[in-house]
């Protein structure tokens, strides 16, 4: 048998076998695709991600919208020219229960809490006078937000006269800051290189600003 005469075997990504949950190789990759993407997906962008012939994807699509149909909470849906996943209308009620008891237990940090929540951050265990002796201002009530918040802790009773609490920062003070610990802060001398300038001397804040919304950070209860 000549050479060309031999079957040659199909490229990789033509390969179609089966997932174990009964979906095509290609149809579990445009999923995955569709699941990531920001915008609908058009068939052109498709078929360059995934070289495969327009036939091909076609069988592919009509697979994936077949399998989420049956009963799924995603479903694939046409639109504006392209493809994109989107939650079963079915479920609408469920989803506006969620997003109602998601959005309660949204709060907003203000710039006099996330500069709180700095200075105990770099000072910690720290008192509230001491904190305050920073900020300038009475700070009981931000520091009361944060311990609600879960962002700072009571660290104990300082020795001393009159034994003030202690406060110290918490675990989800590290995931709200996308820190794994409190070591991997900037030093100050980092801060300055910065332009934001050490913590221990911050700018005494606006008393009608206290409780502006800080615009970048937003936490859930």
């Amino acid at each position: 048998m000549s050479k060309s005469s031999q079957s040659q075997p199909e490229p990789e990504h033509l390969e179609q076998p089966e997932t174990p949950q009964g979906l095509s190789v290609l149809a579990a990759q445009i999923e995955a695709v569709l699941f990531v993407a920001t915008s609908p997906v058009t068939e052109a962008e498709l078929r360059e991600v995934f070289g495969v012939p327009a036939s091909m994807l076609s069988v592919a699509l009509k697979e994936l919208e077949e399998h989420l149909s049956a009963g799924h909470g995603l479903v694939l849906k046409a639109l504006a020219g392209g493809w994109a996943l989107e939650t079963n209308p079915h479920f609408a009620e469920v989803l506006s229960r969620f997003r109602d008891t998601a959005q309660k237990g949204h709060v907003r940090l203000s710039r006099a809490a996330v500069e709180t929540a700095a200075i105990i951050a770099y000072n910690q265990p720290v008192t509230r006078g001491e904190v305050e002796d920073l900020r300038g201002v009475r700070s009981d009530g931000v520091i009361e937000r944060l311990l609600s918040y879960g962002l700072v802790r009571l660290a104990g009773r300082k020795k001393g006269s009159g034994s003030p609490l202690l406060y110290r920062t918490t675990p989800r003070f590290l995931e709200l800051f996308g820190l794994n610990a409190i070591a991997d802060l900037p030093s100050l001398e980092e801060l300055g290189e910065l332009g934001e300038g050490p913590v221990a001397q911050l700018p005494e804040p606006d008393m009608d600003r206290e409780n502006e919304p800080y615009p970048e950070e937003d936490i859930s209860e």
